[in-house]
């Protein structure tokens, strides 16, 4: 059956979001990395640019671990055991050893009593947040979390929402406030790192607030926190934002494989209880297959990797790196945000030169990724820039030069 009218109504849609400057367009398509050598760390080979190498400063891959040896040997030794696909969800045929062996690493890499992984970070905390609400259940979200717990709050059907101003605290105190006698739960939910700007949330303050208003929910004030770009780049032992602000532990914590991890899937851990629940709502746990076996094990490989001797050498590094950056940024003249975190967002705050100096960099070999408005808000225009533990000191210097190059 033709359908020449949805096809015009969905094309004009796309068309708007271009004109509107929302549209994702064109992906880049990676069709080779020359590894790290010498003085330089990796660099990346894209469709339709030929023999043309790129420095990658908008990868996840906070550590570099999808590129080691060792983690790539472990999925390759268990893909060739085990097979390509699990064949199955996990309540059917689909749960091998290493998913298991994983979670249990998970728990206690974090300090929990139990785990479990979805097939993504945004399944996980969907299926984490969603079958947690009830009619009952009031949802305090910090207006700058990312998108997946922004659509979780969509989906759910709680008695209410709150959304307090980014890591205002005292916000959340009168929200929790609020809703004293009104609902049973109280479920708060924040990013731990914001990804777009590379600052956390308070958490120590955070669970102070919790703690206090506790006793006025029959069942609870919970946090929940996405802390999926700080598990395994920030704190001194890659713990994530807990480490970092020395907070009591979080009830529900969500982190992600696929970033500083460097493979697939997500996870989330809290107590024995809540795990057990989860195990028999979480829809997308449910209903969609896990990460492969292969997976599994690269994951289980680079937990341990960030949990060793090993993970404190990377994670200095990857400091130190950062550190390096900043502070070639403030020579610069280029204002950010300062942080720990590998994130370091260049406030160009103007679409148009945002843009210009994303295709400048591009022209000269180096990927960032730049949010301009609407996308951001007016004046809040930047280019995020991601630093890796296998970027080397010259890769850093070589944008650095570049940026002070630009317009001269």
């Amino acid at each position: 059956m033709p359908h020449d009218r949805l096809s015009a109504a969905l094309r004009a849609h796309v068309d708007g979001l271009a004109q509107a400057g929302t549209a994702k367009g064109a992906e880049s398509v990676v069709v080779g990395v020359a590894p790290a050598g010498g003085t330089r760390g990796p660099r990346f080979l894209l469709e339709g640019h030929g023999e043309r190498e790129f420095i990658r400063m908008n990868s996840n891959s906070y550590l570099g671990l999808g590129l080691r040896p060792e983690i790539v040997q472990a999925e390759e030794e268990a893909t060739r055991v085990f097979g390509a696909g699990p064949g199955a969800v996990r309540f059917i045929s689909g749960t091998y050893a290493a998913h298991v062996e994983l979670e249990r690493e998970l728990a206690a890499f974090h300090n929990r009593e139990a785990g479990m992984a979805f097939s993504s970070a945004y399944g996980a905390i969907l299926s984490t947040i969603t079958p947690l609400v009830t009619a009952d259940t009031v949802l305090v979200s910090d207006e700058l979390n990312h998108n997946c717990i922004i659509n979780a709050m969509r989906l759910a059907r709680p008695a209410g929402k709150a959304i307090y101003p980014h890591n205002d605290v005292r916000a959340l105190d009168r929200a929790l406030d609020e809703w004293k006698g009104r609902a049973k739960r109280a479920l708060v939910v924040t990013d731990g790192i914001f990804s777009m700007r590379g600052d956390h949330a308070p958490l120590a303050e955070i669970m102070d607030v919790c703690r206090r208003h506790d006793e006025a929910y029959a069942e609870n004030v919970a946090c929940i926190v996405d802390d999926s770009h700080g598990v395994g780049a920030f704190g001194p032992t890659g713990r994530g934002t807990e480490e970092y602000t020395n907070s009591a532990p979080v009830d529900l914590l969500v982190g992600t494989l696929g970033k500083a991890f460097g493979v697939n899937g997500g996870y989330v851990v809290a107590n024995a209880d809540t795990i057990r629940f989860l195990r028999e709502s979480s829809q997308m746990y449910i209903y969609s297959n896990p990460i492969t076996v292969g997976e599994a094990a690269a994951a289980l490989a680079s937990v341990r990797l960030v949990a060793g001797p090993d993970g404190r050498v990377l994670l200095d590094r990857l400091r130190a790196l950062t550190a390096r950056f900043e502070r070639g940024l403030e020579r610069v003249g280029i204002e950010t945000i300062p942080g720990e975190h590998p994130v370091v967002p260049l406030m160009i705050r103007d679409t148009e030169r945002t843009r210009r100096l994303v295709d400048y960099l591009f022209e000269n070999g180096v990927l960032v990724t730049g949010l301009t408005y609407p996308v951001v808000p007016e004046g809040d225009e930047e280019i995020r820039t991601q630093i890796n533990a296998d970027h080397t000191e010259e890769d850093i210097d070589h944008v650095l030069e570049l940026l002070a190059s630009y317009g001269s």
